[in-house]
């Protein structure tokens, strides 16, 4: 069976980006860091079980959000923690649980229930879960779980 390995094209960043990744996530390591006349040219390492390539090939290509990492969290405090870590130093916060790190790479952090309070069977909780999604940033767990459950009773 083939394996599919993420690889990152970095400026001069592949061995600071590794490392700040691999701080981050408890279950991660570094794998391999190649060099060529003392500098960082490649570097191989491992994020929650998923292999990732990193090279530093120079500034022709950055990146964009047609590309982005998908974290599907437990907790709000898992939200919150890689929110903050990921947005530190530059990073970028955006909509819906979106997110650019201080490298220019993009990730989503979500709550692991979104996708089935956005395509549930009850499509007006979907609806209102949606509705409430779209003015976050940082994804608030309650808000959502909270938008997704009310009932409106008309009867009185």
């Amino acid at each position: 069976m083939p394996t599919i390995t993420p690889f990152l094209w970095f400026d001069t960043q592949a061995e600071d980006a590794m490392l700040l990744y691999t701080s981050i996530f408890k279950r991660s390591k570094v794998i391999a860091v190649n060099r060529a006349q003392g500098k960082v040219v490649s570097a191989q390492f491992e994020l929650e079980g998923q292999r990732f390539m990193a090279l530093n090939a120079g500034p022709m290509y950055t990146f964009t959000e047609a590309v982005s990492f998908f974290v599907a969290c437990d907790t709000q405090e898992e939200i919150d923690e890689l929110w903050a870590m990921l947005t530190a130093d530059g990073g970028v916060p955006s909509r819906c649980g979106w997110l650019k790190d201080k490298f220019g790479l993009s990730w989503q952090i979500v709550p692991k229930t979104l996708g089935s309070m956005l395509g549930g069977t009850d499509a007006a909780g979907s609806k209102r879960a949606m509705e409430a999604m779209l003015t976050m940033d940082k994804l608030q767990l309650q808000a959502l779980q909270q938008a997704y459950s009310v009932r409106h009773d008309n009867t009185t």
